[in-house]
Parts: structure tokens; sequence; C-alpha cells
């Protein structure tokens, strides 16, 4: 993932954490086999505020490293322990982190083994798809809190377990949909949800993202410091491969969900929260393909979804991951402003105009003239008078350790249940594209209405010793 953060100070970290929010301005909807541990009771939910929390940093690839490096920033947050498979990488990353924290983090390969630790109050969860929600559940299960990376599941039945888990042991689980957390996104959903746009009858998400050819490589030996079975975890048994591992994952079925699945769900969330669905759609179809290149990658690189919800109203998502021109739609005066030239954000069509949103920037084109209606700079004048910043990914940093110190999970931005309902719809999406046929769904029950090849695919066989229970 590509993620761009802003500088954090004091006063970002206070307003994050709860001394002014704009959380009920927003609208936001906030609604294996099991790890026995000696000896194991359970800690309280809530961490004094002057407490120093302890985190242990679950996978330290590019996006583990901006999160441990954005953790330790905030006051009495401590990143005590990172995680990884490969400890060819422990130099660096030890003299990244330490250099930010003033002490340097300890080293362990094994994620099973910080599970019973005492001194580690939380983890976050920054390994590939494949392994999000069993080290979510041994968490949740040994009694820690967790911050899990987008997508918070490889598959929709996984999500759903994540949700009971967190649940049943009472644990605080945030997703990393960062937007959630972003003033000036949730100032855009408060526009949509206030009507700006009138009745929002279609979003349009876009992931835009050229993406090379991969190559082909044969398989060949584990390197020295790499314990591949841990990594393989869930997964199935197979040789190492160099385009299965580090970042090429992602372009596996059985570790990855493609680019729909990768930059995917932060646009699909936007589009689910703009539209103001806290239900899963009934009809799905998506289909394209991997074109332009020869190479072992498995997902498509060119992906189109449309979805349909109970009331006739649409989502589309379009994955093109070649060469393309943006899809901001604006006005024709308003062509050259490059920065509108949107190829990773969201659409709006309403009965009275269209919403464009690209990271934190966002307009609105009202009638048929597309006269300009409110956007983020008139937005920002209310942001100042709040003495609010538009905030960055940092924010849903902070939120997560406000709400470990409250105790409360309504404080969460991206609750975990959130963060499956966003989940499920690249999910759906690729069980369409895979099967090459429209969908219909029980969103009540998370199962497909009369079609039992497309139910074996909500799920997968696990390995022994890694089994994402039923029972959690």
């Amino acid at each position: 993932m590509d993620h761009q953060s802003k500088s954090f100070s004091r006063r970002n970290f206070l307003t994050a954490t709860g001394k002014l929010s704009l959380a009920a301005m927003a609208g936001a909807s906030i609604v294996g086999s099991k790890i026995t541990l000696a000896g194991y009771a359970p800690k309280s939910k809530i961490i004094g505020a002057n407490d120093q929390i302890n985190l242990a940093m679950i996978g330290v690839g590019g996006r583990g490293t901006h999160l441990a490096k954005s953790f330790c920033k905030i006051p009495n947050v401590k990143i005590k322990t990172i995680v990884d498979i490969d400890e060819n990488i422990y130099p660096e990353k030890i003299k990244q982190i330490g250099e930010i924290q003033g002490v340097a983090p300890e080293t362990e390969y094994d994620l099973r083994k910080i599970m019973d630790r005492k001194d580690i109050d939380a983890v976050v969860v920054a390994t590939p798809n494949h392994w999000h929600a069993l080290a979510t559940i041994w968490a949740c299960q040994a009694g820690k809190h967790v911050f899990v990376e987008k997508p918070c599941s490889h598959n929709i039945f996984e999500g759903r377990k994540m949700i009971e888990a967190a649940r049943k042991y009472d644990r605080i689980v945030q997703v990393g949909f960062h937007n959630r957390s972003i003033e000036n996104v949730r100032q855009a959903m408060k526009a949509l949800h206030d009507g700006v746009i009138g009745d929002v009858y279609m979003a349009r998400g876009l992931c835009f993202k050229p993406r090379g050819s991969i190559g082909s490589y044969p398989d060949s030996e584990t390197p020295n410091g790499v314990h591949y079975d841990i990594w393989l975890g869930p997964a199935p048994q197979r040789a190492f491969n160099k385009n299965r591992f580090h970042y090429n994952w992602h372009w596996n079925w059985a570790y990855g969900n493609g680019d729909i699945g990768n930059q995917g769900p932060h646009q699909f969330d936007i589009a689910r929260w703009g539209m103001n669905k806290n239900e899963h759609p009934i009809k799905i179809r998506s289909f394209g393909g991997y074109y332009a290149y020869e190479s072992a990658q498995e997902t498509a690189n060119t992906q189109t979804a449309t979805y349909e919800y109970a009331d006739g109203k649409l989502l589309q998502f379009e994955v093109r991951g070649l060469f393309t021109n943006g899809e901001s739609m604006l006005p024709s005066n308003a062509v050259t402003d490059k920065q509108w030239d949107t190829k990773i954000g969201n659409i709006f069509l309403g009965t009275k105009g269209w919403m464009a949103i690209d990271g934190g920037n966002w307009k609105t084109f009202l009638g048929n003239n597309n006269e300009p209606g409110p956007s983020n700079e008139t937005a920002a004048k209310e942001l100042d008078a709040l003495n609010l910043s538009g905030g960055g990914d940092m924010d849903h940093f902070a939120n997560f350790i406000n709400a470990l110190r409250s105790g409360k999970k309504e404080d969460l931005t991206c609750d975990v249940h959130e963060g499956h309902m966003s989940t499920v719809l690249p999910h759906l999406a690729n069980i369409s594209y895979r099967l090459g046929r429209e969908l219909r769904f029980d969103g009540k029950n998370e199962k497909f209405i009369s079609d039992g090849k497309a139910n074996e695919m909500l799920t997968r066989k696990y390995r022994k010793g890694f089994i994402v229970p039923q029972n959690v």
C-alpha cells in the first residue's frame, strides 16, 4: 500500500483521542485453533491515561514499518517487540524504530510466542492478508487488543469470526481504514448524508494504479533467516518462490486478493460509507482479466464490479492496472487541474449533483451546469473554527490508542464490524470474477443463494495448527 502521512502534532493527538471530535457530526456508523495459555486471566480492557501502552508489531514490511514508526510517535506508546518471519530485516527495523522511540525493540519470528506476554497490551497486524484473521483471533483469545490492516480478512467467513472473537473476549479491534479518522473525509461524508447532492443513488470507486509485470521465477530453497512455514500459516503447503513472497503475495489467491482487495478496500469503505449502506448488496457481478504481460500473477490487473442493493441503488468499482486516463468527470474549465484527475478515489452521483473525492480533497457540483458546491476548501473554515486540522492516517492510530485508554469500542472510528462490512465487498467481487457469473447474496446469513460453488469460496481449507475455527 502507498500512503501519505501528514505531520502529527500534539493538537492532532488531542483531537484524535477525543478532546474534540466531529464523530457525531460525521454520522459514522459505529456500531485456528484456540491458544491455551497457562494461568491466563483476562486483563482489564481499560488502560490508564498515563500508563505506557506496549505494542507488538506483527509484520514489519513496508506498511508495517510505517505503522510502527507512527505508533511510537504517540505519547506513552512503545513498540516493545517486532515480530517478523524474515530475520534478515531485523537490523534495519530495529534501527529505524529505536531512533524514534529511544529504545530498541525486541525481536521475535513466531507470533505465537508473544500472545502470552503480560508486558504486551495490544498487537498491530500488518502481515499478508491470509494471516489477518487468525492473528487477530489468537490475540483476542489471549486478552490483547488489535489494530489490523485492511482488508481485515482473506475471506468472508474469517471476517465474521473476527467480530465474534472481539465480542466474546471483549477486546477492542480497529481496522486500518484510516479515512474513517480523517476529518476532511468525515466532512465529505457528513455533506453527503446531509443531502448536499440530493439522494445518492450511485457510488463509484476507482483504483487506477499502474502495476508492471512481476515476471515468473522457479521455486527455490527458502532463504536463510526466513521462517517460511510460519509465513505460510493458514495457507496451503507450497514450495518457496520469491514471486509469492515479499509484496508480490498480493497477486496470488492463496495469500492476497488482487488490487481490488489491496488498494480497493479503502475506496470501497468510502463508497459504502457515503451511501450510508450498513447492509450487504443482493446482486454482484465482476469481470475482467490479466492483460499485457506474461507472468505468474493470478489476480486480475483490470477488473470491474457492480453491486445492487435491495433498494436498487448501485455501487460500481473499477481496477485499471495498465495505462489509463483519470476519471474525475470535472467540468471542462477544470480539466487542467491535475489534482482532480482522479485515479484513486470516489465519485458519488445524486439527484441534485455529484461529488468527487480524492484523498482528503473533495468537491461537489450541482445541477445541469455543474455549479460549484461545498468542498473541502469551504469545509476547512469550519475545521479551523473548531481548532481541527484536516488530518491524516496518524489520527487513525491515535483513535485506536484513545479507545484502549477509554475501554470503549464505541470510541473507534472503524470497529471490526465496520471493517468487515467494507471488506466483504472486494471478496464478493473476486468470487464473482473467479466463477465468471453474477451472484445473488443473502446478506443476513452471509451466504449465496442456491449456489454451492460460490458458498465454498466463502472460506478455505486451513493447514493443521493454523485453523480459523468455527467456534472462536
